[in-house]
């Protein structure tokens, strides 16, 4: 076993030892690197101004790809390679993006810039010509108080890709993946330090052995809820468990009529799977949050963070997703349906870690209708205030089954058991869906809070009912055809 954690900063091998792992990447860059270029603005996540590049190994070269080193920990980062906004450039040279923002006046204050170029060097990784949705899409994560956008917007459009180096080739990958190489050749990472213990092992054996030995432990992989507890609510988890290298648990495929994704497949990762197979889910998956959030947390990390308004529940658990969870005994599967037993509380053994789902693919045909809402008080990377899933299977023209799931309305996501029995068996209707709302929202007890009141929950949870059918049903042909998706509400 190593007592180190290893990755590379433009290039320059680092080791973190001690408790040294437990530091964000931000803290780490500015304050023992000198690297001030990364700022420091939120902590949370939210800003984007202290957006890096990570560099993860796939096919054996690493992918390049934004995310926030504010809510990110050292011992995130063994085998990785991070890039700066100071490492964009070659020979002391500004790249074409940061050219393009002097040129286009891209900034005022410049306390965002650095995270823009960083955001924006990334979309060149894989185009040389971008659209506008591309750039507005890319830099989602990315706040600014002073253009109003149109300068930065117009900055990357004026950027010629092909003068864009690659950071491949500005940080060549074979002298790095030796090295980490080398370093995996001595085993996982095992670090005692300050009463806390750190661990990064390379078999899922030892993982749950870690997590048995050191309950409660802390699973750290996206971090993206994790970050945000120890910078804002002075969290101190005793035991952290990395399953960052761990083989098998990046696996992403169809089978059976089922994706199947295990416990590091990233939110980015899963949304581009989904685009095509099931497009509903990717329209949730799109507004989700920045790219800098998606490419660092993992759709595992949604479930097992179990927030009653977890985006990816509502359609999970209408769609009866399995989770396969193991542990010193073996692999059990459940259904996510009898997973949560309350707020924060699971069906899930000290020692187990849930290593896979099982996400059968729904979509809306002929004789099936999938619609999922998301409503917040912004489009872009904003936590739901109410989150909604409507599945109905037609034959005959009559509701032969429904599945409803709510969010935001209870301690966990909720399936809806009495609206459901009430449509089922009936030909819909306009009338049948108002009454459903009015049962539907006798069957929830939502609370107040800063994102909504009660009674606003409590009148989405009915009126969303009434959406669904004039979002589902053509009603001038007065015939259970399905329209087009329409988006959320």
């Amino acid at each position: 076993m190593r007592d180190y954690v290893l990755f590379f900063i433009n290039g320059r091998e680092q080791r973190a030892r001690g408790s040294e792992v437990f530091r964000t990447l931000s803290s780490y860059l500015r304050y023992d690197l000198g690297k001030t270029g990364t700022k420091i603005v939120c902590e949370e996540g939210d800003c984007g101004a202290c957006s890096v590049l990570l560099g993860r190994i796939v096919d054996g070269d690493f992918r390049y790809e934004p995310v926030n080193s504010c809510i990110l920990a050292l011992g995130q980062l063994d085998g990785t390679s991070i890039v700066s906004v100071e490492g964009l450039n070659a020979n002391g040279e500004l790249n074409a993006v940061q050219e393009s923002m002097i040129v286009s006046h891209g900034a005022q204050c410049g306390y965002c810039t650095p995270g823009f170029i960083v955001a924006m060097s990334a979309l060149f990784e894989s185009k040389e010509k971008l659209t506008e949705k591309d750039v507005r899409d890319g830099l989602t994560g990315n706040l600014c108080r002073c253009t109003g956008y149109e300068p930065i917007v117009k900055a990357a459009l004026g950027v010629d890709g092909k003068t864009m180096a690659k950071i491949g080739d500005l940080y060549p990958a074979a002298p790095m993946l030796a090295a980490i190489r080398a370093a995996r050749s001595e085993g996982g990472v095992a670090i005692e330090a300050s009463g806390r213990a750190f661990a990064a092992p390379d078999a899922l054996a030892d993982a749950i052995r870690f997590k048995s030995d050191h309950a409660p432990v802390t699973i750290l992989q996206g971090g993206t809820d994790v970050g945000v507890w120890v910078n804002k609510r002075d969290f101190t988890a005793p035991a952290i468990l990395s399953l960052a290298n761990v083989d098998g648990l990046d696996e992403l495929r169809v089978e059976n009529g089922a994706i199947i994704a295990g416990a590091k497949v990233t939110l980015a990762a899963f949304e581009r799977f989904v685009e095509e197979r099931i497009p509903e889910l990717f329209g949730i998956l799109n507004v989700f949050g920045s790219p800098q959030i998606k490419n660092a947390g993992t759709l595992v990390g949604n479930i097992a963070n179990g927030s009653p308004i977890g985006d990816t529940l509502p359609y999970l658990l209408v769609a009866e997703a399995k989770l396969e969870l193991t542990g010193a005994k073996g692999s059990r599967v459940v259904e996510i349906n009898s997973f949560y037993k309350g707020y924060k509380q699971f069906d899930l053994a000290a020692d187990e870690i849930i290593t896979r789902v099982i996400a059968p693919i729904v979509t809306t045909r002929p004789s099936s209708i999938l619609n999922l809402y998301k409503i917040s008080r912004r489009k872009d990377l904003d936590i739901s205030a109410f989150t909604a899933a409507m599945r109905l299977r037609i034959e005959r023209d009559v509701i032969a089954q429904a599945w409803i799931a709510y969010g935001g309305v209870a301690p966990t996501v909720v399936r809806m058991p009495k609206t459901e029995a009430f449509v089922t068996g009936k030909v819909p209707s306009l009338e049948l869906f108002e009454r459903a709302g009015a049962i539907a929202r006798g069957e929830i007890t939502p609370i107040s809070d800063v994102r909504g009141s009660r009674e606003y929950r409590s009148q989405l949870a009915e009126n969303i009912m009434a959406r669904f059918w004039y979002d589902a049903f053509d009603l001038e042909q007065e015939a259970l055809s399905v329209q087009t998706y329409r988006g959320m509400a």
